[in-house]
């Protein structure tokens, strides 16, 4: 068996016919018998009303985008992310009727939280293969809901939630205290407490401006999955290795350790290895659009970030008007005026970062079951062409990507072996 998994595809552009760097791709992704991207944009054609929230983008591209998708040969897809409701339930309809005209299989979103969370396969000739989907990075409208005997449920994403819980010293609590107690902050809270419509409520933790603290010895931040969040994953995991020979797990993420956006957030290293735990073949890690560590983790691997393979948000056509107003532009303005003021004239933004603009594929190679390789492909995505011609991905020439991925993976305890310009991590097979 043969993996291939890539990041983010953030594509609202049609490929161009014959071109040369989608099919030297293309040739190399083929030997694969699986072939993963996360779909960063709804696919239709304005059918949904724009959210009120966006991932950043109202991301809404022409549904023959998957085609282009297609092409490339990608055969499994997750679609939970920070942009799957960014058109709310009309575009989410119309994006999961055009990846089931073309019968390709998703995971990760639904009409109900069972639908989002469930196992979706796909059958090889050297196995048969579940995808499970997940993002930690949504807006709290946009969380699947679960039909009862009353009601039906909610469209919308598998959530991994996280509980987060700031440790301060005594002095700092009580310095909290009297500003809370001064200004009212919490003013809501504290009478949804006692009005019985808030569970929040715990003798050793204080809620300020909706963050919650305990006194320690020192200053930190903890994070930790959410029991009920992550125990609805691990059952899906659990059903799925009873039906697969093997589990992919693709979780969403764009939080980060710090500030530091080339490192993975506690809980989701926790919540990954919990995935492994539960039987998961490997956990595929994406959305900071940039590369994060490699972790192999009970010889399993865990990439935290497989960065962009394609990413075009500066080329969506259509904008909604809060885009504008966020802006200070007024109903006349059009896309390229938009584009522009975000970005300061290209001064500013992902545009500009240059670790957005290079990434990597990687390819796993199975042997019984168990990881015998993984091949690490260095790819470039134009950082230096106007913002309209940005986003293709083509192999690289340039090692750079993966001398940097190599550092990353070393506070995991991962070696990278680099060898004709193509980064490689040897399994001992027991």
């Amino acid at each position: 068996m043969k993996i291939v998994a890539t990041g983010d595809s953030f594509i609202t552009r049609r490929l161009p016919k014959n071109d040369p760097n989608a099919i030297e791709l293309k040739k190399w992704m083929e030997s694969a018998d699986v072939r993963f991207t996360n779909l960063e944009t709804t696919a239709h054609k304005g059918e949904g009303f724009p959210s009120a929230f966006s991932g950043g983008t109202w991301a809404m591209s022409n549904p023959k985008v998957l085609d282009d998708l297609k092409h490339y040969g990608f055969n499994l897809y997750n679609w939970a992310n920070n942009h799957t409701l960014d058109y709310l339930y009309g575009g989410l309809f119309a994006t999961e009727e055009e990846l089931e005209k073309r019968h390709l299989i998703h995971a990760g979103a639904g009409r109900t939280l069972s639908s989002a969370a469930e196992p979706r396969y796909l059958e090889t000739l050297n196995g048969r293969v579940a995808l499970i989907g997940a993002t930690s990075t949504f807006h709290k409208s946009w969380i699947a809901g679960e039909t009862n005997r009353y009601i039906q449920g909610r469209p919308g994403v598998n959530p991994l939630r996280y509980e987060e819980i700031y440790y301060i010293t005594k002095s700092q609590w009580e310095t909290l205290k009297e500003i809370s107690h001064d200004t009212h902050i919490d003013a809501n809270e504290e009478l949804n407490v006692k009005e019985g419509f808030s569970t929040v409520e715990n003798s050793d933790t204080f809620l300020f401006a909706g963050k919650k603290f305990k006194i320690a010895t020192e200053t930190y931040q903890k994070r930790s999955p959410l029991p009920e969040d992550i125990n609805r994953i691990t059952r899906s995991i659990r059903e799925a290795n009873r039906q697969a020979d093997f589990v992919i797990v693709s979780l969403h993420s764009h939080e980060m350790n710090g500030i530091d956006k080339n490192e993975p957030a506690d809980f989701f290293e926790e919540a990954a290895k919990s995935c492994i735990d539960s039987g998961a073949s490997c956990v595929l890690g994406h959305g900071p659009h940039v590369i994060r560590g490699i972790e192999i983790y009970k010889n399993k691997p865990i990439f935290y970030s497989l960065g962009n393979f394609i990413f075009q948000n500066d080329t969506v056509t259509h904008l909604p008007q809060e885009f504008f107003t966020k802006y200070d532009l007024d109903e006349l303005a059009n896309i390229a005026d938009g584009l522009d003021k975000r970005s300061d004239n290209g001064t500013k933004g992902l545009g500009v970062n240059p670790l957005v603009w290079e990434s990597i594929v990687a390819k796993i190679h199975w042997k019984d079951q168990k990881v015998e390789k993984i091949e690490l492909k260095p790819t470039d995505l134009g950082f230096k062409q106007p913002r309209y011609n940005k986003g293709w991905p083509k192999i690289s020439e340039n090692d750079a990507v993966l001398q940097r991925l190599k550092k990353l993976s070393s506070r995991f305890g991962t070696e990278i072996k680099i060898e004709n310009n193509v980064g490689f991590i040897y399994m001992a097979i027991k």
